[in-house]
């Protein structure tokens, strides 16, 4: 086993891959940019290194500099993380002719299923069931037209090279096609250098379901049960559960062997999450290749008592997964959900600034994946996830439980948040019911409990302040939500201004 290991990336998955580290007695080395000079991720490293200026292509996106940060730290390997470097097949390859060990998918797999395009293909050749769709990328808008007058509209445009819904847009008629076409292109040109565009079949209020695998360098390859993600805004995923709530053991049993299928062929090893588009009927669709650890893994971590972290490790080294399909036994229920500094009652504008007070919650099968603390500043120049928050249960409805009252507990002030929004969600009955698509949040109304909280904290401080004397042990200042107690502890630390930024 390796002895240090330079985690290329920031935050919340930079402290999680750390701690695994260590517990594997491994030195945990982070890198920083100027903006994270002070961030949560390299004061709890062993030694941080700065990387560059905040912007990302001056620092995390920075090969040259991460991968000599590594050799000066005499790293043995780097670990990405997700986002940044994490699917970037020339990172992973300079990394390798360095002379170190990434631990990730090999580059030729990573640049193969990087290619929304070839990866279809390769589906379509083990037998893996894909949406409708064009073979090759589309050169015109005329050809576009035609394709997609072959498939039916709705039809979906996708960048070949795309992720995160960027170069994504759903077309409902020609008259539309044109305009999307072109901005479709533009958008996959500026995110990804390529301005490939690739036509699908729109399945109208699909679940997405996906499928965590895990493989060594000998071709053994598990599947490890599935993740519910149809929970999303912009293609972004917000609230993520496992199991499925509509998956059935034989489903199940065909959509894992579908994925471990390809990843065989591919030549794939390490982790990595193959995804699916789920219709009504059940009929799953292959949609592409996640190559590398994913946001949503610690649901899956939770269910089968499994650290991905450490058998990505493992695998990185060159050791034999220490299990096969039959050993894999999920327990119970998981949902996890992110939270985000962003204003969901302004559209999700991001809402960085200082944290001025903090309470994670905390007790029985509560997990909180954070990179934050009281008195950090969130930075403007990376993504505004603050942490994840992961509820485990025998069934859903005790795990849901469970997250309504983790999420009771979260309480940050100076930044707004989407705490609110996530309780507001899971409150929701057809949520509740397991009734939910990608399409859900659109058919979601939000109003905001802000203003409520504000004004609650602001009587109570106005209250206080005149009646300083009153004891709140005798019970003559009852309060009449939590947040009424909270401002009443925060009174005498300063005014609503201080307390709400």
């Amino acid at each position: 086993m390796i002895q240090r290991l330079l985690v290329a990336n920031r935050g919340e998955i930079a402290i999680r891959i750390g701690r695994t580290a260590r517990d594997m007695g491994i030195e945990y080395i982070a890198i920083y940019s100027d903006a994270d000079r002070n961030a949560l991720h390299v004061l709890l490293s062993d030694r941080a290194y700065r990387v560059g200026p905040p912007e990302s292509e001056k620092s995390y996106l920075n090969m040259d500099r991460i991968i000599q940060i590594a050799k000066d730290a005499g790293a043995e390997a780097i670990h990405p993380g997700y986002g940044f470097l994490s699917e970037n097949a020339e990172f992973a390859e300079r990394v390798i002719e360095a002379g170190l060990i990434f631990v990730g998918p090999p580059p030729e797999a990573m640049r193969l299923m990087g290619d929304k395009l070839q990866a279809r293909k390769l589906a379509q050749k083990v037998g893996v069931p894909t949406v409708p769709g064009s073979r090759e990328g589309i050169s015109s808008v005329e050809e576009g037209i035609e394709v997609a007058r072959k498939i039916g509209f709705p039809v979906l445009l996708k960048a070949a090279m795309g992720g995160g819904g960027k170069g994504m847009r759903v077309v409902r008629s020609e008259e539309e096609f044109t305009s999307a076409f072109k901005l479709a292109q533009a958008e996959a040109l500026g995110a990804f250098g390529d301005s490939t565009i690739y036509i699908e079949k729109f399945i109208e209020n699909p679940r997405h379901v996906e499928m965590q695998i895990i493989a060594d360098r000998y071709g053994n390859v598990v599947y490890l049960g599935e993740r519910e993600c149809s929970i999303q805004r912009r293609h972004q995923k917000i609230i993520e559960e496992s199991p499925s709530p509509v998956m059935t053991p034989k489903k199940r049993k065909e959509m894992g062997e579908a994925a471990v299928e390809l990843i065989r062929a591919a030549g794939y090893y390490n982790a990595g999450t193959v995804e699916f588009l789920v219709d009504k009927d059940l009929n799953f669709y292959f949609l592409e290749v996640n190559a590398r650890l994913q946001v949503e893994h610690p649901v899956t971590e939770v269910r089968l008592g499994m650290d991905l972290v450490k058998e990505q490790l493992r695998v990185a080294v060159g050791e034999k997964l220490g299990f096969s399909q039959k050993d894999i036994q999920p327990r119970g229920w998981a949902i996890e959900a992110r939270i985000y500094a962003e204003d969901p009652a302004n559209n999700f504008f991001p809402s960085p600034g200082l944290i001025k007070f903090l309470r994670e919650p905390q007790g029985p099968y509560i997990r909180v994946d954070s990179g934050v603390y009281q008195g950090y500043e969130v930075p403007i120049y990376y993504d505004p996830m603050l942490s994840k928050l992961i509820a485990w249960g025998e069934t859903r409805q005790e795990a849901l439980a469970r997250l309504k009252r983790a999420l009771n507990e979260y309480i940050v002030f100076g930044i707004k948040t989407a705490i609110d929004f996530h309780k507001r969600i899971i409150e929701d009955e057809r949520f509740r019911r397991g009734e939910i698509h990608t399409g859900f949040l659109n058919e979601f109304t939000y109003t905001s409990l802000e203003r409520k909280k504000e004004a609650a904290i602001a009587g109570t401080l106005a209250y206080t302040r005149k009646s300083a004397a009153i004891s709140v042990d005798k019970g003559e200042c009852q309060p009449e939500s939590r947040w009424k107690t909270l401002g009443r502890e925060l009174a005498l630390k300063g005014g609503i201004d201080e307390i709400l930024g």
